[in-house]
């Protein structure tokens, strides 16, 4: 497992379309000769046979790898956070208790939002995967769906215990519903909105690397690969990978959360 894989080598014979002029950045052919005795039965006498291999070998090649595959998670990780953003709004305004028009809509909001929390991602991304096969869209949505439910029940208790003066000024002066929610309760829950999805971002990367095991895309389907195959140096490069970036993330999203709070 130590140290990690960095490099990565691939048999010439393998590749038949291999222009040896136009090699990838600081990759290099490495020839190797191996010299076998062996007895020829007819003469009785020893004879030597050269056997010549030649391999491709990228010296970053597998760093290159497990940053595409990184990227890839982060990417998954933002879409679900942004489709998770989009859901939960207009969920959470109808899930407020004093926003919301009808009492019925008020119980199909909270029944959806429970509907989406008690399901948990790894089991979605199972069934999304069946749905869209191998992929990182089954990873946006499973994430999306599941952290939707979060968002939607955080917004919507902010709205609901936002302070009463504003909104009652505005209503005053004859505004309506929506113009009391921008005007009234909005400035006051938008540092604590950004504040909950910063950490759903910061959550969905660490998720989207789980539900890559199953085969959601990113980097968890690289791991898993990986490990299947006994490859422990690359293990250790990839989660080395994932520290890095959630460590970066963590120590991004606690700074802007200062400067917004």
């Amino acid at each position: 497992m130590w140290p990690p894989a960095i490099s990565e080598q691939e048999d010439v014979a393998r590749l038949p379309g291999l222009d040896r002029d136009r090699l990838p950045p600081l990759a290099y052919i490495e020839v190797q000769e191996r010299t076998e005795q062996r007895l020829n039965p007819q003469t009785l006498k020893m004879e030597a046979s050269v056997e010549r291999t030649e391999t491709l070998v990228k010296p970053v090649g597998y760093l290159w790898t497990v940053t595409v595959k990184m990227l890839e998670t982060l990417e998954i990780a933002l879409w679900g956070t942004i489709l998770s953003v989009l859901l939960s709004v207009p969920l959470a305004y109808f899930a407020a208790r004093n926003y919301t028009p009808y009492r019925a809509t008020y119980t199909l909001a909270r029944g959806t939002i429970s509907l989406l929390r008690s399901a948990p991602e790894l089991i979605v991304a199972l069934f999304l995967v069946l749905a869209y096969g191998f992929g990182p869209i089954a990873g946006v949505l499973a994430l999306g769906l599941h952290a939707a439910g979060f968002l939607g029940k955080f917004y919507a208790e902010d709205i609901e215990n936002a302070d009463k003066k504003p909104q009652e000024a505005l209503e005053a002066i004859g505004a309506g519903k929506l113009k009391t929610l921008w005007y009234g309760v909005l400035p006051q829950v938008l540092p604590q909105y950004i504040a909950y999805t910063l950490y759903i971002l910061d959550r969905n990367v660490r998720m989207a690397t789980v539900i890559g095991l199953v085969g959601a895309g990113g980097i968890g389907q690289e791991l898993k690969g990986r490990f299947d195959m006994f490859q422990y140096d690359h293990v250790a490069t990839i989660l080395i990978a994932i520290f890095v970036v959630v460590f970066l993330l963590d120590q991004f999203s606690a700074r802007l959360r200062a400067r917004l709070m």
